[in-house]
């Protein structure tokens, strides 16, 4: 037998491993590493984060990826080139955080790359009768294997898409396995870029779970910033509270197909993007609103497709728990518009069930990992858009 598969089958073997997650989000302001001790598998599950950080990307390397993000037509020898650059920057960063936690790389059992996504294109959004539901995210797991040494899975949504899902939101998995308390229905919200929630029912049944993309969370507010102010995104929401939602350019931006589909279904920035803001800014006649009325707006926009989404799936008067992860709740103006248009919600975060809502993200990947090598395809019976398979490429580190 290769003496790497030897390894991979010892080390999956083990009564508890040590297992890197990894999340690059489409703010892009870094990589999100958490260093996770996991036990068991599937229901089983016990999950700790022992160190976390987000390793700042720098100001060239963020421009690198702007440069082939969410656009249709792009260079593709730099996409190509960016495949192999953005994972030896990963393997770098994943390799000055281990010296600077003092562990070696060898302690380190395996690697849960998520990559960079640079499109997300699903049916909805493409349109195209004799083409699949499609999405890409570079950053090769080979490389990073083989300049840190350490197994590595990556590349998570292609068997998703291949079994019929959309390759998102993969959060279902990694929250049925951490988060589901029987007695206790759970809605976990986690506010990145896109917006996305998932339904664990008290039941614990996993063929009863929901979840779904619902619409943008931070990446309009966020493209705003950064081309407006300079700004990765609007620090305590404090020029969107300089100004004031305006309903006609809010009512524009809710005129869109996307949010008449049924669920699940998946978006990115693909669709909303500042193109979407200006053609809703002309539809409405409000291309004159100054920056502060725009990003309270946004904001608005964000809260309202949120909120919608929660009421129809529960009702008007929906009174789940919601457990809140990602930058956007961070946003206390966003917070605020979410807890006013479901009052009967009771708001809290994935800090009170001890994982932190910076880290969630990285941690949902190393969970799938961990299925992948040491558990099985949790059983999700019929729901569309949530296979039942586990995910990631397993790349050696020679």
């Amino acid at each position: 037998m290769n003496t790497q598969i030897e390894k991979l089958y010892s080390k999956a073997g083990k009564l508890e491993r040590l297992i890197i997650g990894l999340m690059s989000g489409t703010s892009m302001d870094g990589l999100d590493i958490a260093l996770c001790l996991v036990k068991g598998s599937g229901a089983e599950t016990d999950i700790r984060i022992l160190k976390f950080k987000t390793a700042d990307y720098t100001a060239d390397f963020r421009t690198k990826i702007k440069a082939i993000f969410s656009k249709k037509e792009v260079d593709l020898q730099l996409v190509c080139l960016m495949n192999e650059h953005i994972a030896n920057t990963h393997a770098q960063l994943i390799n000055e955080a281990l010296e600077e936690w003092g562990y070696k790389n060898e302690d380190i059992d395996f690697i849960a790359s998520h990559g960079q996504t640079i499109f997300h294109a699903p049916k909805s959004l493409h349109q195209l009768a004799d083409y699949p539901n499609g999405t890409l995210q570079i950053g090769d797991g080979d490389h990073i294997a083989l300049k840190t040494g350490i197994i590595t899975l990556s590349d998570f949504r292609q068997k998703h898409l291949a079994a019929g899902g959309e390759g998102a939101p993969l959060a279902v998995y990694g929250d049925y396995l951490i988060f589901s308390k029987a007695g206790e229905d759970r809605v976990m919200l986690n506010i990145g870029g896109i917006a996305n929630f998932t339904y664990l029912p008290g039941s614990t049944d996993a063929s009863e779970i929901f979840s779904t993309d619902v619409g943008p969370g931070n990446t309009l507010m966020d493209q705003y910033m950064q081309k407006h102010f300079n700004q990765f995104y609007d620090k305590n929401a404090a020029v969107a509270l300089a100004g004031e939602s305006n309903p006609s350019l809010l009512s524009a931006l809710l005129n869109c197909s996307f949010f008449d589909l049924d669920f699940p279904k998946t978006t990115g920035p693909e669709l909303f993007n500042l193109e979407y803001l200006i053609s809703a800014q002309e539809q409405s006649s409000t291309t004159g609103l100054s920056a502060a009325d725009i990003m309270a707006t946004l904001c608005h926009f964000s809260a309202e497709t949120i909120a919608n989404a929660i009421k129809r799936c529960f009702g008007e008067d929906a009174n789940a728990q919601v457990f809140m992860s990602g930058g956007g709740m961070h946003n206390p103006l966003l917070v605020q518009l979410l807890k006013s248009k479901l009052p009967f919600c009771k708001f809290l975060t994935t800090e009170d069930l001890n994982i932190n809502p910076d880290a969630k993200e990285a941690v949902l990947f190393a969970v799938l990992a961990n299925e992948t090598l040491c558990g099985k395809p949790i059983d999700f019976g019929d729901r569309q858009g949530v296979p039942s398979v586990c995910m990631g490429k397993i790349s050696l580190p020679a």
